[in-house]
């Protein structure tokens, strides 16, 4: 059957179009650049999780006409930029922004636009693993006029569990640790400059008195859930009240019997754990000492979800050097 040439150009302009009106979402935006900003955190510092935040929420997944015609993700003015530059209206109509020969060049060239402004130095004095502390620390230097900027990259981290990649930093010429560790150490670091945060808020200029609300336990996320590490002396009355849930949740929640004491250093979720781990993390090497519980607690997974992915009965402990899986079922 022969086409006509009207019907050929229509259906053409039309494939046109049609590509032209795909639009990527976020998934597919965190898929195609998550190593683009693992690789500049390793090199830069940058919380791969932020990276990946602000060039999704900026670039609108990658979809805007700056991310599209001008490869730029993160919305960086011309300022004292000598190279190729487009003109788009944003806060002002023209305005100048910065031209890149490819996504790589802009993610590179944002992570040297924060380290080489003043405005942003203190930003790297914060742990790669403090994304909420990066997130304010950004909308507190001006790097958007958005109200809720700090909150809509906390969001956006947290939805799609960005914060997994930042367990990607690699520190050049040591040991390479286990993913558990490093979460540990992180996690004491933040912990440190929340508690310096918190006594950095306590002034008063023009007030005799004042009252400052400080809450003893930071709220961590992983695998899309709240929770708290335990501190030395903690029981399960005093976080109930501190962190306002009703008496039998804690339990709940941990799947744990509030007869035994909490041990300081571990986790303690704030809501139902998941029936997977996150992405990324599809199994688990079984090291000295590590129970079924503590390993359900490191990856925020309920208990009886992962004897039953790993063909397990329910008491029953693996050996030192088992795969544990942690989304799929173990294949028989």
């Amino acid at each position: 059957m022969r086409i006509g040439m009207g019907v050929l150009l229509f259906l053409l302009v039309n494939m046109n179009g049609w590509a032209q009106g795909k639009r990527m979402s976020r998934e597919d935006y965190v898929e195609k650049y998550k190593n683009y900003a693992i690789r500049e955190m390793n090199r830069a510092g940058i919380p791969a999780s932020i990276t990946l935040a602000q060039g999704s929420l900026e670039s609108d997944n990658g979809n805007s006409t700056l991310a599209r015609k001008a490869n730029n993700h993160f919305g960086i003015k011309c300022h004292d930029w000598t190279g190729d530059r487009v003109f788009h209206d944003d806060d002002e109509k023209n305005e100048c922004f910065r031209k890149y020969d490819s996504p790589y060049e802009s993610f590179r060239d944002h992570s040297d636009f924060l380290r080489s402004t003043r405005r942003y130095q203190g930003l790297f004095t914060l742990s790669p693993m403090d994304y909420k502390g990066w997130a304010r620390g950004l909308k507190k230097a001006g790097y958007a006029t958005s109200r809720t900027y700090a909150e809509d990259l906390i969001r956006i981290i947290e939805d799609n569990n960005l914060h997994q990649y930042d367990l990607a930093m690699v520190e050049k010429g040591k040991k390479r640790k286990r993913r558990s560790e490093i979460e540990a150490e992180e996690k004491a670091k933040v912990e440190a400059q929340d508690e310096q945060r918190r006594r950095d808020s306590v002034e008063d200029a023009n007030s005799d008195h004042f009252v400052v609300n400080i809450q003893k336990h930071p709220i961590y996320v992983r695998n899309r859930r709240d929770y708290v590490l335990i501190k030395p002396g903690d029981t399960y009355e005093s976080l109930t009240k501190e962190l306002n849930l009703l008496p039998w949740e804690l339990a709940m929640f941990n799947e744990i019997d509030k007869a035994k004491p909490l041990i300081p250093g571990s986790s303690l979720y704030l809501q139902p754990k998941r029936m997977r781990a996150a992405r990324g993390y599809d199994y688990h090497i079984v090291q000295q000492g590590e129970t079924m519980f503590l390993i359900a607690q490191e990856y925020g997974i309920k208990l009886k979800a992962l004897y039953a992915k790993n063909r397990m009965a329910v008491g029953e402990e693996p050996t030192v050097g088992t795969k544990l899986w942690l989304r799929k079922k173990k294949p028989e």
